[in-house]
């Protein structure tokens, strides 16, 4: 099942960065920004909930394509290029097992803990 999971993904990431190239963007732009979701690990510094809260917003694929879906409607390409690099940093994380947060901490996710290797195992 993990394959049909990271297939998916993988596919997803592979349509974000096609939009990005669509909206005309050059693929390097869409590489550059592609991890600049990330900054909101530093959510983490005002605490675990917060910080899982933070996370949790710049890694929800709706509000991506929700953002992507306004920028197109009211022909801002910046802001259908935003909701392009959510979504595909999104796939990316999950495909890597980085997925939606638990207030417990940043290792508690959605798709299990990160590193318990009996996540992989279970879901192969």
């Amino acid at each position: 099942m993990m394959i049909f999971l990271k297939i998916e993904e993988i596919s997803m990431l592979f349509l974000s960065f096609y939009v990005s190239l669509l909206l005309g963007y050059e693929w390097w732009l869409f590489i550059l920004f592609l991890f600049t979701p990330d900054i909101s690990m530093f959510g983490y510094l005002l605490g675990k909930k917060i910080g899982a809260a933070i996370y949790n917003i710049f890694h929800y694929k709706f509000l991506a394509v929700f953002i992507g879906i306004i920028g197109f409607a009211i022909s801002i390409k910046e802001l259908a290029f935003a909701g392009a690099i959510l979504f595909g940093h999104s796939s990316f994380d999950r495909l890597f097992g980085y997925g939606l947060k638990y207030s417990e901490g940043f290792n508690f996710t959605h798709l299990g803990a990160i590193g318990n290797k009996n996540n992989e195992n279970r879901n192969n």
